[in-house]
């Protein structure tokens, strides 16, 4: 690495890697000079795409080329034996959520990027959004008491059954919860901060003919400053009414955003100061979009590209990264901690040391 410069390289060519590429490519200090995937003529087409010098279906011949960090868009399992090993060749990490499927795992990957001194950062883009930004802004000054997290999101057979890893336990390792809701879940505890106790159910309720995993979840979460929220999560909502997350502060102050149609930049729908601050209904009558998942990403790019002008620019020494591994890790742990309480039919308390790990959810889960 230059002074002034960073060479990146992209681990993995599913649909997430174009905004990857771009958001790299956006920052005036950074060169992305290599690609990898198993499936070589893929990776060859992505580099031939997005102008990238190299094409690999090697890992280590990536790692090995020289470059200063990388990015990891490939499935959720195989995320730690990968951030391990770019840590291994003294390279930073960009890695996409969820940074595990297992809480255990990542606090490996976070103690060995620590011990190779290589920064570990997990993609949360949502965080940048302006309204979510001027929510954390008003709660820092008067904290949040109450929060709920609204998921009703659309989701066709055909999600699943594209990517054969997708709604298995396995592979997957869960469904709304760890895929879809895992963002919103984030900003909420980043909003209201530690979460000490939960209790959730889960089923499935439109695919259980065809996954494992959940369609649906509930959950009431309890924070350590005493504060509350509540969790009502589906991807069978037809149609999509989007996703929303709302807080009240103790000073009663309500601020809500939504995003919608799923992809969008979220609205502020309340301000916390009684103000009117939309002109239209957060639903305007007739339009319910059900949009596909290419463009729901490609909505993305701008909040990719400013979480990842942030990680470069703490890779550079120029400013703290944001969203750390430690940091990036809160919400899959809450909802590990979902899965174990339906497991067991009991509130589950994140103090408790020994649950955080894969959760095997038995097929009653199915109704």
């Amino acid at each position: 690495m230059s002074q002034n410069s960073l060479r990146v390289g992209i681990i993995g060519c599913g649909v997430i890697a174009k905004n990857h590429a771009l958001a790299f490519q956006a920052h005036p200090q950074v060169h992305v000079v290599g690609v990898v995937d198993i499936d070589i003529n893929r990776a060859q087409e992505f580099a031939t795409q997005w102008n990238i010098a190299q094409a690999y279906s090697d890992v280590e011949e990536l790692l090995s080329s020289g470059i200063d960090a990388v990015t990891i868009c490939t499935p959720h399992p195989t995320h730690e034996a990968l951030v391990l090993q770019a840590a291994a060749a003294g390279v930073h990490v960009m890695c996409e959520k969820p940074l595990s499927t297992d809480y255990q795992a990542t606090q490996r990957m976070v103690a060995a990027c620590d011990e190779a001194g290589m920064l570990l950062s997990g993609m949360f883009q949502r965080r940048w959004w302006p309204a979510a930004q001027e929510i954390k802004a008003a709660v820092t000054k008067n904290p949040a008491i109450l929060g709920h997290v609204q998921v009703a999101l659309h989701r066709e057979l055909s999600y699943y059954t594209k990517d054969a890893w997708r709604g298995s336990w396995d592979a997957d390792g869960g469904g709304v919860l760890m895929n879809q809701a895992v963002h919103y879940i984030d900003l909420l505890l980043w909003f209201m901060g530690e979460v000490v106790e939960v209790s959730g159910r889960i089923n499935s309720f439109k695919h259980a003919a065809n996954i494992e995993v959940e369609d649906s979840a509930v959950a009431t979460l309890t924070f350590a400053s005493g504060a509350m929220a509540t969790l009502n999560l589906t991807t069978s909502a037809t149609p999509s009414l989007g996703a929303s997350v709302h807080v009240t502060t103790d000073k009663g102050s309500s601020l809500t955003l939504l995003e919608w149609p799923e992809g969008a930049e979220a609205r502020l729908i309340t301000n916390g100061h009684g103000d009117e601050i939309e002109s239209l209904p957060a639903y305007p009558h007739g339009v319910f979009p059900n949009v596909d998942l290419r463009t729901i990403n490609d909505q993305h790019i701008g909040f990719h590209t400013k979480q990842i002008a942030n990680f470069v620019d703490a890779v550079l020494g120029e400013q703290e990264l944001l969203v750390d591994g430690p940091e990036a890790t809160k919400a899959l742990r809450t909802l590990l901690a979902i899965y174990e309480s339906h497991r067991t039919g009991q509130p589950v308390k994140l103090s408790d040391a020994l649950w955080p790990t894969v959760v095997t959810v038995p097929d009653s889960v199915h109704i």
